[in-house]
């Protein structure tokens, strides 16, 4: 069981790179790259308001529980 982030679905669906993200979010490539490649430990609620508003999406878009 673990948590899948499908944030390059989210952005390939957006026609959106990850620069362009990390730019409207206000995180650094770097850190999202973590997020995007599920090695993230933790996402502040904060962080994941901010993908929401810019991917136009609900969390459970970006995170998925896969058992």
């Amino acid at each position: 069981m673990h948590i899948q982030v499908n944030l390059d679905l989210l952005l390939v669906k957006r026609h959106m790179t990850l620069t362009e993200l990390a730019d409207q979010v206000g995180i650094t490539i770097a850190n999202l790259s973590v997020l995007k490649t599920g090695k993230a430990r933790a996402i502040r609620f904060s962080t994941l308001t901010k993908l929401c508003a810019a991917l136009e999406c609900q969390p459970g878009d970006i995170l998925q529980f896969v058992q």
